[in-house]
């Protein structure tokens, strides 16, 4: 497995993370939220210019690659004491097969190499993914409910890995 980071000047990276992006997040989301809020949630989040926004300030984002294929993408950032992992997708015939644990064992590098000892996540309520983080070693910390505008709120419950 590899990771091709994406950056704010390669404009066809950051094209190609946001069709993988709503490709996959569609898929799993759309069930669980709705496709209006998840159609929303892709727009503000997803789309080129969402990515280029969070590029310019900081985000990391890379795409895992497996023989040259794209197979998911994350994004995280340093905040405070810890790496905030932000997104971590899979596409729907990856899961199960460690490319998960991949991922966040170079998440968990990089924050390290930044001097950082835990990485924070959010995980909707009702995400079946809860229960993969907690098998990883993440601890629930506290539940969250946040605005974030057309009338839609994220019920997450955040998650804390210590190393």
């Amino acid at each position: 497995m590899e990771f091709l980071k994406v950056e704010l000047e390669n404009e066809e990276l950051v094209t190609l993370l946001s069709k993988i992006a709503t490709e996959i997040v569609k898929k799993y989301y759309d069930p669980l939220l709705g496709v209006e809020q998840n159609d929303y949630m892709i727009e503000k989040f997803q789309s080129v210019p969402a990515i280029r926004s969070q590029l310019a300030r900081g985000y990391r984002y890379y795409i895992a690659q497996e023989r040259f294929h794209a197979i998911g993408f994350m994004g995280f950032y340093p905040k405070d004491d810890h790496m905030y992992l932000s997104k971590l997708y899979l596409s729907d015939g990856e899961r199960g097969k460690g490319y998960g644990r991949k991922m966040l064992d170079f998440c968990v590098q990089n924050a390290k190499d930044e001097g950082l000892s835990a990485i924070e996540l959010n995980v909707n309520k009702k995400n079946a993914s809860t229960a993969i983080y907690e098998k990883m070693g993440f601890k629930k910390i506290r539940s969250e409910r946040n605005d974030i505008g057309g009338g839609y709120f994220m019920d997450d419950f955040v998650y804390r890995l210590e190393f």
